[in-house]
Order: C-alpha cells, then structure tokens, then sequence
C-alpha cells in the first residue's frame, strides 16, 4: 500500500500536470489558430469574419462568421487537447472508458467557449469597449488581424479555468468513480 502524498509531493504533482496541461494547450492553442486561418481564408479572408449568416430569432443579435470558427475550431482543437491530457497530462492511474471521460472533458470546454464566444465578440466587435484597437489591430491580411488576436486572446484566458475544472472532475473525479465500479471490494481476512 502507497503512503499518502505529502503536501509537498501533492503541489509538485499539481505543477507538473499544469505545466503538462499548458504545453498540451499551447499546441491546442496552434490546432485553434490552424483552423482559424484555414476557415477564414476560405470566407475570403479577415476582413468577412463580421459577415453575419443569420439573425438569431426576432431579436437584432446575428450569428456571425467569427461565431462558427470559434466554433468549429474549439471543436476540433477540443478533440485534440483531450486525446493529449488523456493520455499525457493525466495519463497515469486508473482511466475510464473513452467517452465517460471524453463527455465531461467537451462540457468543461463547452462552458468555458461559450463564455469565450463573448469575450472574442468583445475583442472583435466594432462597438464593443473592448474592440482591439487599430492601428496595432486591424482585418488586413497578417499578423495584426483583431480577428486572430482576439481568438488567441480568449484561448490565454479560458485555459486556467479548463485546467482547474477538468484536474479535478474530468480526470479524477470521473476515473474516481469509475474505478470504483471496477474494482472489486476488498475481502475481509480473519
């Protein structure tokens, strides 16, 4: 039977899975801006993230283009990072079965990019007070586009919560409570 951790060892392990969590992000960071460039030079380009593709009900709220490629690149990048954390960061001990962890891992992120829908629109949005100035930003083509800037930025920004959240529920509490189900109760000795 293994001691309990100490305190310690406890934080050492925390920080190195953050650490782990973090390069696994930063190359999820990579995957998000890969397809964030590809959909966006397939719409022309930066200057059409704005295009509205349809209005949200009765209301003067639009769905834009900048909406679906935080979408779809969350999505993909999602997939990316989880496969990753699965089998790096959080690789040790007992796994669940793929989609028992793989479900909670998508909502955590589901929350954290539906809150980052809301901070990018703010990065991107004319009107908004957060509107990434020019002219250090603007929707020409390169490296200065608000369109990319505001998308990284909401990535650096949701990543802490996607740390905390899925460390302690997607891959402990969820491999927890799975392990527990499979492992069969210990048999009293006389």
């Amino acid at each position: 039977m293994n001691p309990a951790p100490s305190a310690l060892g406890r934080y050492r392990n925390s920080a190195r899975q953050f650490l782990m969590f973090g390069i696994v992000g930063g190359s999820g960071m990579i995957v998000n801006m890969i397809v964030t460039i590809i959909m966006n030079r397939a719409n022309g380009g930066t200057q059409n993230a704005q295009n509205i593709l349809f209005p949200i009900g009765s209301t003067d709220y639009n769905f834009r283009f900048t909406t679906l490629v935080w979408i779809v690149a969350f999505l993909v990048a999602n997939l990316y990072n989880f496969l990753l954390n699965r089998h790096w960061t959080f690789g040790r001990g007992h796994k669940a079965p793929f989609w028992h962890e793989f479900w909670p891992f998508l909502l955590v992120g589901s929350v954290a990019a539906g809150a980052g829908i809301f901070v990018k629109l703010a990065f991107t949005n004319p009107t908004s007070p957060l509107y990434l100035p020019e002219p250090l930003f603007h929707e020409d083509a390169g490296i200065n586009s608000r369109e990319y800037w505001g998308q990284l930025l909401t990535i650096i920004i949701t990543m802490p919560i996607n740390f905390v959240v899925n460390k302690l529920w997607t891959f402990r509490a969820v491999r927890l409570r799975h392990h527990r189900r499979t492992t069969p109760a210990p048999v009293p000795t006389e």
